[in-house]
């Protein structure tokens, strides 16, 4: 009962922490809208064509502005990911993740009450996203650990992937929940997002339970239940899955399979003990540039089908005028004209295919045993969707859907296995003795390395959107290729142990 508590507490939280984060790119279009699409000017003293635009991003380098607003944001995000596992480590849980939920719902409410106090200074909504992106790092590594505490490392990628499901559910609610308000008061889609997730965090501070000791439960017995590994595994299992004490049910086997086992609380590892983990570096350097695709997607994808389907209306309307004595038009004139809540809406369809792709990967290698021969194939295969979701994607509404749906899986699903079963099998390594010390730190690492990815991204993309979009697209087919061939090394040695394997089966193998 406490396990499940534990469980669903958890992904409550972490459903909650992406909630501030989306409603930055479903504003985007309302800070900087499609001023003549409103009519006449009503302000007589300007002729401005942006009149309707909220300053200090009603400037033609609006694109600038906005990525250096996510860039804000990421950076301090990616550089406070390194430091939030160490504290992670070290600190009650239960305090630290809480405190940071009730701080993020501030600063967010911060950057919503902008609208309110008529707020047009860009240091004001940069300070602010600067503080949130460090409040935010708070999440991913305490709710690691504390799941660790209760489940251990036996987790596969299949349930892992069910669960890491919160993120794409925070998205699209935050995405709703943003796009509820997005046309008529832009502020209350911050500030609603921020007081739903700083009341999370009061919950969780009253009922989230740390390890299973503080209620009287002994720390779960790891690999009981999975069946065919021996019994000289279960040692290692034990320690890596016990919280501060050694404790009950051990048996003198136990003890003598684990000389170094110590009666008190182990030490955490180090940072560059953490880095010497086989495996880390090369997922954190993959994560890099598959969450530098992911969240360009998530800070620009619904100003980007806003755009694309002016584009392509415009377009559509111009051959209608050319073409008024036929009833068919062409497929361009499909594609339509999307407000800034309906781009938001669409949007959201993008985590639903991460959802499937998180789950999908996981159920792929818990069957194959590659976790990351599972992300080179789902990157390789990515690159091309995304080329012709770019050329296609806009011609038709069941076009769009069908194509962010898979587009979302593909990108969203290497991300997904990473950040969850990878992190989860290095941070209990082999390689660590049974040190479950590690899990919070070796989460850090991937997931703020990833982040640096995360905060280049938006930030590229608002520099070379004013090129074109099909520029942007190249770079997000780039960085896919990237994170394939960083995963080179690790996937070698999998297809050599899976050849191993069957020669072993077939008898090749010489004793």
């Amino acid at each position: 009962r406490h396990r499940g508590l534990t469980l669903v507490l958890a992904f409550l939280c972490h459903t909650s922490y992406p909630l501030p984060r989306k409603p930055i790119s479903i504003v985007k279009s309302q800070l900087h809208p499609n001023c003549s699409a409103l009519g006449p000017n009503p302000h007589n003293d300007s002729n401005s064509s942006n009149w309707c635009s909220w300053a200090p991003f009603d400037g033609d380098n609006y694109k600038e502005l906005f990525g250096a607003l996510d860039n804000a944001f990421l950076v301090a995000y990616a550089i406070g990911m390194f430091i939030s596992g160490i504290f992670g480590e070290r600190l009650p849980l239960r305090y630290y993740l809480s405190g940071g939920m009730v701080l993020s719902g501030l600063f967010t409410a911060l950057f919503g009450l902008g609208y309110f106090w008529d707020v047009h200074v860009l240091w004001y909504f940069i300070i602010v996203q600067v503080c949130n992106g460090l409040v935010q790092t708070t999440g991913w590594p305490s709710v690691v650990a504390c799941v660790g505490n209760w489940f251990g490392k036996g987790k596969r990628g299949l349930i892992m992937g069910i669960w890491n499901s919160h993120t794409s559910v925070g998205n699209i609610l935050g995405s709703l929940i943003a796009g509820a308000w997005v046309s008529s008061a832009w502020g209350l889609s911050f500030v609603v997002p921020g007081i739903i997730i700083a009341a999370v965090g009061i919950i969780c501070f009253f009922f989230l339970v740390e390890y299973p000791e503080d209620v009287g439960c002994s720390p779960p017995l790891h690999h009981d239940a999975g069946g065919v590994t021996s019994n000289e595994k279960d040692p290692e299992g034990v320690t890596s899955n016990e919280g501060p004490l050694s404790i009950s049910g051990q048996s003198s086997v136990d003890r003598s399979a684990s000389p170094k086992e110590p009666a008190e609380e182990p030490e955490a590892i180090s940072f560059l003990g953490a880095l010497r983990i086989p495996g880390v570096v090369e997922f954190s350097l993959c994560l890099l540039f598959a969450k530098l695709v992911s969240y360009t997607f998530l800070y620009w994808l619904p100003l980007y089908i806003v755009n694309v389907g002016e584009f392509f209306s415009g377009r559509a309307r111009r051959q209608r005028a050319r073409r008024r004595e036929r009833l068919l038009t062409p497929l361009l004139s499909l594609a339509a004209h999307f407000s800034a809540k309906e781009a938001g809406d669409l949007s959201t369809l993008f985590d639903v295919g991460g959802i499937l792709g998180g789950i999908f990967a996981g159920l792929i290698s818990d069957y194959t045993g590659g976790r990351a021969t599972t992300c080179c194939v789902m990157l390789v295969v990515a690159a091309p969707m995304l080329f012709l979701y770019n050329h296609v994607g806009q011609n038709g509404i069941g076009t769009s859907i069908a194509m962010l749906i898979v587009c979302g899986a593909l990108v969203n699903g290497p991300y997904a296995l990473i950040t969850t079963a990878v992190s989860a099998d290095l941070g209990t390594h082999e390689s660590l003795k049974g040190n479950a010390k590690a899990l919070s730190t070796v989460t850090a690492i991937i997931d703020g390395t990833g982040s640096i990815g995360a905060a280049l991204g938006p930030l590229l993309a608002g520099l070379i959107s004013p090129t074109g979009w099909n520029n942007v697209f190249y770079m997000l087919i780039a960085a896919d290729v990237l994170a394939c061939l960083l995963l080179a090394r690790v996937v070698v040695k999998e297809v050599r142990g899976w050849c191993g394997c069957i020669a072993r089966k077939r008898g090749y193998v010489r004793t």
